[in-house]
């Protein structure tokens, strides 16, 4: 078992049964194996760690690695199964120093992003396929001479040619175990036994038949460019140019069903350097106009030097976004927000626009999180059957944040420790205390509110408590402060002040 990995496992549902999909080396050595059933792998390793598995997701990610690879190694690639890939090699593996170094620095860089590869490389598909999986080859690649795939072929199982379990069980029960034995045999006795599958598999297998690709297409990339006769210098022929840009660019957009999420325009310049303004929305959208101003209100970012030559206007992220229904009622609704936080986004940045999302949590700090602006709500709970035992439950949900528990509208990212703190023990609010060098003398104060730790989360908060009080100074300054400890035990805290937030 490798040191310090602990064992885990992905689990699928099938039918009744619960099996294993997939497990980590760890649990591998343990002899936890893909296809057993749950019950059984736990009761033959108690501290296994089993995760529900995420097929769509896996797919997902696979056919992401399949548009990557198509774009950064060669332009044909395709999957193979569920966990695989077929890279055409030839006519691009010289760009990359061969064959075997183009196979290592794919496996390189796909260790850096966390993924374990095997890489083979041979004549025919079959052949690659067959030796990633079922050859034993160090340091993940192994490349097959020109011609000699029929030897690195012959050692190896049955199961290597991608046929139907039936066949393979049939041909063991004969006594041939391995492709050497089949590969001298007569096509038509084969044939009319095994069926024609297995006489085209291994025909695949040694190059006789041709086996095509069906190969991923990375999207294309949505632009609208527009190019000048003459350069162009001027905020109002850049903004002129710009209006004429911006429809053709929501009319791709339409065709593809798509919402922009971010533009950049980049300007190229005479000189050969590029001037780029990205722009960045809320929520996928597809209006013009709105594009458009975002836009144009930061033109004067752009230095047109001696002359600006071509115009493009990329969609650098983008979102599926059907059609939009009519809606025809005069009632109130409630103010569309994203027009106003998209300029606000584009004119202070990102980073600096967010809204605050309550978090169930007993402690200050760990009760909310930054969201962003347009977060959709979360989703509904799921409906109860009639007859859970939660039905019975008849009281109304809490809100994390509760009216008569107010909180500053300021939370400091860590507490501040205050000093010279003048105060009475055990439940008295400061007199006085002093914050980032400046004095503070307090008139009213209202308190103490008791927070203790989440000890089922963190065992060194088990005797925490923390004792807040809402106090004012003589400048009319309101500040949530508290004192670490009850004042009675030693283990609750050890008695000092921190400025945690600060009221409007």
């Amino acid at each position: 078992m490798p040191v310090g990995e602990p064992p885990l496992v992905t689990s699928i549902r099938e039918g009744n049964k619960i099996l294993i999909a997939a497990a980590s080396p760890a649990a591998r050595s343990l002899g936890i194996l893909p296809g057993m059933a749950v019950t059984q792998a736990r009761a033959q390793v108690p501290a296994l760690e089993i995760r529900p598995a995420d097929p769509e997701g896996d797919r997902a990610d696979l056919r992401r690695l399949a548009i990557g690879a198509a774009r950064r190694w060669t332009p044909i690639v395709a999957l193979s199964g569920e966990d695989g890939l077929f890279l055409d090699m030839t006519g691009t593996a010289h760009l990359f120093g061969g064959e075997e170094a183009m196979a290592r620095r794919i496996v390189r860089l796909l260790a850096r992003l966390g993924v374990t590869a095997r890489i083979a490389v041979a004549d025919t598909v079959g052949a690659a396929w067959a030796l990633a999986r079922y050859a034993q080859f160090p340091r993940g690649v192994t490349v097959c001479p020109t011609g000699g795939h029929r030897d690195a072929l012959a050692p190896l199982p049955i199961a290597a040619l991608r046929c139907e379990p039936a066949a393979i069980e049939l041909l063991k029960r004969l006594g041939i175990e391995r492709i050497g034995q089949l590969a001298p045999m007569p096509r038509a006795p084969l044939a009319r036994r095994f069926g024609a599958a297995l006489v085209e598999r291994l025909d695949q297998l040694t190059g006789r038949v041709a086996e095509p690709l069906d190969p991923i297409v990375p999207p294309e990339q949505i632009v609208a460019i527009q190019r000048f006769a003459e350069p162009i210098v001027t905020a109002e022929a850049i903004e002129h140019w710009l209006a004429h840009l911006m429809p053709r660019l929501v009319t791709a957009l339409a065709q593809a069903g798509l919402g922009a999420r971010a533009i950049e325009l980049v300007a190229d310049r005479i000189d050969g350097v590029p001037q780029r303004l990205r722009i960045g929305l809320a929520r996928p959208s597809r209006d013009g106009a709105h594009l458009l101003r975002l836009i144009v209100r930061r033109i004067e970012e752009i230095a047109p030097g001696f002359g600006i030559d071509a115009l493009a206007l990329h969609v650098r992220r983008a979102d599926p976004l059907a059609a939009q229904p009519v809606d025809e009622q005069l009632e109130d609704r409630p103010p569309d927000l994203a027009p106003l936080v998209d300029a606000l986004a584009n004119r202070i940045g990102d980073a600096r626009l967010w809204r605050i999302r309550p978090i169930e949590s007993e402690v200050p700090e760990r009760s909310i999180e930054a969201a962003p602006p347009l977060d959709p709500p979360a989703p509904q709970a799921a409906k109860l059957k009639p007859d859970d035992v939660r039905q019975l439950d008849r009281s109304p949900e809490l809100h994390p944040w509760h009216h008569r528990w107010p909180r500053p509208v300021r939370l400091l990212r860590r507490p501040e420790q205050l000093d010279h703190v003048i105060a009475e023990l055990p439940d008295q609010p400061p007199r006085r205390f002093s914050w980032r060098g400046q004095m503070h003398k307090v008139v009213r104060a209202d308190g103490p509110e008791r927070v203790r730790g989440e000890w089922w989360k963190r065992a060194a908060e088990q005797h925490s408590v923390r004792d807040y009080f809402r106090v004012e100074d003589e400048a009319g300054q309101r500040f949530w402060l508290f004192r670490r400890g009850d004042g009675e035990r030693q283990e609750t805290g050890d008695l000092r002040w921190f400025m945690h937030g600060a009221f409007g």
